[in-house]
């Protein structure tokens, strides 16, 4: 049954049982079915900044119109007090087409370079007889500065009603931070019916995709299945992610739209493409290109971003691949995070007693899965049945790491403390955190429960 009817089965159930609605399995868009609210139009929608290879000195911006916007401006300027904006500076984008469920759409994308580092700028995008706001985005410092970022595991389902507020929370809770990575599935995808769970993703980040920079992985679910349940079934990356964000384009040849490295003031981060390397046999060439990256990298802190994890924390998972070829580059190049989703519940593990690599896997949506009875033995912290974002901050000595609720109660926290030498340390922080959290659905009818959530 394809996405677009199960949603209507859903709502169906809903409307017809009002009684009995708690039952019901919510919708995974609030979209009524038929329904072309998030249809491209003139005016410029889905704005996403990204970072460049050095955020300090640049960006780039990736938007949506209808058909008849072509090859449309971008235009900057530096961040004054007056409305008058002045000194404003041109920057013409590059479009692709995009047939959706919602119609044709056409994707742009531009290039903002030779920006002052930790400076405050504005800017807004171009559509067909209309401008977006004006938005503000402060660049990233350089090296030695302290820096915030923002992490964020599978989003996924239902982002407009239950993302939203950890998007918020997270805000929030550090209105400093210059940065966001995403986990990757940041949509369910599917039979081409995900464009308006693309629209509500774009609703629940709101500004912080405008006036953040943003850093996604790539997820399975950003694939799709072509010829499923057949002998010629394949894995085929699916059409918006192309298209979605303005990602620097410097990754493995054989992932080239899927991964990417860059420098963010005292940190570099490499984003993998878990699938292409599960699915499409690519984990040595990523793994070639990830030892080279690493291998130049100046700073003192190292983020590898993936969707899959390394080491599972749901029952029947393994990342056979992952492991065998692309940890051994982890390990042998100190990275001090590992940063995941896929699994969509919470764990954490290191290496025995070194300080580093930390493996975290986390989830911000409301699909919530079951920890494996060896997650429980090998991870600690973890948690079932919870919305978190994490927050990290960062300066040459150290790196701190949170993990929050959605209703911004700490969950888990450490810090990886550098010295002069180069060596590291990992203290834990475990005052102030909550107890840890179980599911409540232990058991079905048929025995326990293998989601907590749908």
């Amino acid at each position: 049954m394809s996405r677009r009817c199960m949603n209507a089965l859903a709502l169906g159930l809903l409307l017809a049982m009002p009684a009995l609605g708690f039952a019901a399995a919510e919708p995974n868009t609030q979209v009524p079915v038929g329904s072309h609210h998030y249809a491209a139009t003139t005016v410029p929608d889905r704005i996403v900044a990204s970072p460049s290879v050095d955020p300090s000195q640049g960006f780039a911006v990736a938007w949506r119109t209808d058909d008849s916007v072509r090859a449309p401006l971008l235009e900057i300027a530096l961040a004054g007090d007056s409305p008058a904006i002045e000194g404003i500076r041109q920057v013409r984008a590059k479009t692709q087409v995009l047939q959706t469920e919602n119609g044709v759409s056409h994707h742009h994308r531009a290039e903002v370079d030779g920006l002052k580092p930790d400076t405050l700028y504005v800017y807004r995008v171009q559509g067909n007889g209309s401008w977006s706001a004006w938005n503000q985005l402060r660049t990233l410092g350089k090296a030695g500065e302290p820096l915030t970022l923002l992490y964020f595991g599978d989003t996924q389902n239902k982002n407009l009603s239950h993302v939203s507020r950890v998007v918020r929370a997270a805000q929030k809770t550090a209105p400093e931070a210059r940065m966001s990575l995403f986990a990757g599935d940041l949509v369910s995808g599917g039979d081409g019916a995900d464009d308006s769970e693309w629209g509500e993703w774009f609703a629940a980040t709101s500004w912080l995709a405008q006036e953040t920079l943003v850093a996604p992985a790539i997820g399975n679910h950003e694939y799709f299945e072509e010829f499923e349940d057949t002998p010629q079934e394949r894995r085929v990356l699916g059409k918006h992610w192309p298209v979605t964000f303005a990602l620097p384009g410097n990754g493995a040849a054989a992932a080239a739209s899927s991964t990417y490295w860059f420098d963010v003031q005292d940190v570099r981060v490499a984003v993998l493409d878990g699938t292409s390397a599960l699915d499409l046999g690519t984990a040595q060439a990523q793994a070639q290109w990830l030892d080279k990256v690493l291998a130049n990298n100046p700073h003192p802190w190292t983020i590898v971003l993936l969707h899959q994890p390394f080491y599972s924390p749901r029952e029947g998972r393994e990342n056979a691949a992952l492991r065998d070829v692309l940890l051994p580059v982890v390990r042998r190049h100190n990275v001090d995070l590992v940063l995941q989703g896929h699994d969509h519940t919470y764990g954490r593990r290191g290496e025995g007693e070194a300080a580093t690599p930390q493996y975290v896997v986390t989830v911000a949506g409301p699909k919530q899965y079951r920890l494996s009875d060896e997650a429980r033995r090998t991870m600690d912290p973890v948690a079932e049945d919870t919305q978190l974002f994490q927050v990290l901050k960062i300066d040459p000595q150290h790196l701190r790491y949170e993990a929050r609720t959605v209703t911004g109660r700490l969950y888990d926290a450490f810090e990886l403390r550098r010295d002069a030498a180069g060596t590291k340390q990992r203290v834990e922080r475990r005052e102030d955190r909550i107890a840890p959290r179980d599911c409540p659905r232990a058991q079905t009818a048929k025995g326990r429960a293998d989601r907590c959530w749908e």
